[in-house]
């Protein structure tokens, strides 16, 4: 088989399984066992805030249930924390921990590395031609992307 022969979205979604694959594996072996992928899609909206279970559900396009199943396990790891609104202490709200943090500062240390390896720039500009083509890049830029299975 040659991977050539493979369209662009395929080859795309394989390439960025694997770059997953192997950040995950070194963050688990750097200290970050129990970490998923799609724990990151709720951190990401951890990093410069701080929603509520049903705030967070809707900016990750699934149910309430779901994002506090998430939200459960990541407070179990030891990287989000629920603290009480401010202005209303019956309202919880999640946020990252130091551990949190420190999780986010690794992954992108991770992901440059393993970026300047590869070399980006030609691979980058294909990737958003094509998601400006299928649609995608509003999504994107508004972290409006749902977590994969």
């Amino acid at each position: 088989m040659d991977l050539m022969d493979l369209d662009l979205a395929t080859l795309a979604h394989l390439a960025g399984s694997s770059a997953n694959d192997a950040i995950l594996k070194q963050l688990h072996e750097i200290g970050h066992e129990g970490v998923r992928v799609s724990h990151g899609y709720v951190i990401q909206h951890l990093i410069e805030g701080a929603p509520t279970v049903s705030e967070l559900g809707e900016l990750l396009g699934v149910t309430q249930q779901a994002a506090s199943k998430q939200l459960l396990e990541l407070e179990r790891l030891g990287y989000v924390t629920r603290v009480p609104d401010s202005a209303d202490s019956r309202i919880r709200r999640a946020q990252l921990t130091e551990r949190g943090r420190r999780l986010v500062k690794d992954s992108r240390r991770l992901r440059r590395r393993l970026d300047a390896k590869v070399g980006t720039d030609e691979a980058k500009q294909a990737l958003v031609r094509l998601l400006d083509e299928t649609g995608g890049t509003e999504n994107v830029l508004r972290r409006r992307v749902a977590p994969g299975e």
